[in-house]
């Protein structure tokens, strides 16, 4: 397994990004925007009908249904809304109506509805600083299921919405949204992929651990056993070229961080990398801890054929 990378790197050029993978990534970016921003989009067009059968922005206030939805036009987001009391609130809402809508005049429903999606723009753009790892865990773990499902052994999983592992069904479409865990058998042994994990021995958040384990035992003792670890890893989906060495560092710190750990341990757990955006001298980085045995493989997420690979070699360790 040492040299695994090679099954889909052959030199340090292999690993960069290309300028059409770019273009693609942010078309990909713009996609989802528009896929998240499509309920907001409802939520403003249900207000305006509503709102409309108040006769002045006062009247607002006798419609209870779009109350929440005054709170957001004031500027409150969800998260600030779970700290203020309902006369906080109200208050918010009078300021909103004194100095926005009545000035509005007979315009006042529209003012309310693009105010009510300023604040959900704003909602939607810190989401979206996320959305580039949302999509490469999702690209990832359907590169996994895809090739499980080859082998024709059962999948199990745990996903954001119910808790606890069960089993997937092959005719189960978009899953990899909500997965939070995917695990299965290979060579008369379980492993059980967990996202996003803090690593106690580690004391910080690791993208990917794959643990030598089986998902009904898994555990958060199992968490804390560092002999359990069979590898940890860090993905990087954002796309833009002008971040992709910061998000190169951050990683390799963190590889260097979970490496130091773990042989304090005396334990070796395999260590690797995935990253979109990748520009020539941190592909050359890279190249060099793979030929030095620092990390044991390393992909670039916009190459379909090197997720395919290092999904292999996940299913195969």
């Amino acid at each position: 397994m040492g040299d695994a990378y090679k099954q889909h790197l052959k030199s340090c050029n292999d690993l960069r990004t290309s300028y059409e993978a770019i273009r693609a990534g942010f078309v990909t970016l713009a996609l989802e925007r528009n896929v998240r921003a499509t309920p907001h989009v409802e939520q403003a067009r249900a207000l305006k009908v509503a709102a409309s059968a108040a006769k002045t922005p006062n009247g607002l206030l006798e419609i209870a249904q779009i109350r929440p939805a005054l709170v957001t036009a004031a500027g409150l987001s969800d998260k600030a809304v779970k700290f203020l009391s309902d006369e906080n609130k109200a208050t918010a809402i009078a300021e909103l109506i004194a100095k926005f809508l009545e000035p509005a005049g007979h315009n006042f429903v529209e003012e309310l509805v693009f105010r009510f999606l300023l604040t959900r723009g704003d909602t939607l753009g810190g989401s979206m600083r996320n959305v580039g790892g949302f999509l490469a865990q999702c690209k990832l773990c359907r590169a996994l299921i895809g090739f499980l499902r080859l082998g024709g052994g059962q999948i199990f999983v745990e996903t954001k919405i119910s808790k606890g592992w069960r089993l997937l069904r092959d005719d189960e479409l978009g899953i990899e949204r909500t997965i939070h865990g995917l695990s299965w058998k290979t060579n008369e042994k379980y492993r059980t992929l967990v996202l996003n994990l803090t690593v106690p021995l580690v004391g910080k958040n690791v993208d990917l651990c794959l643990f030598d384990c089986a998902p009904d035992r898994f555990a958060p003792s199992v968490v804390k056993d560092s002999a359990r670890y069979v590898a940890l890893g860090e993905l990087k989906g954002g796309i833009d070229p002008a971040g992709a060495d910061e998000h190169w560092k951050t990683a390799w710190s963190a590889l260097g961080r979970i490496q130091e750990a773990f042989a304090i341990e005396g334990l070796k757990p395999y260590i690797f990398y995935i990253g979109a955006a990748i520009e020539a001298a941190m592909s050359i980085e890279i190249w060099d801890r793979l030929e030095d045995g620092r990390i044991e493989n390393a992909a670039n997420l916009t190459m379909d054929n090197q997720i395919c690979s290092i999904a292999q070699w996940l299913c195969s360790i």
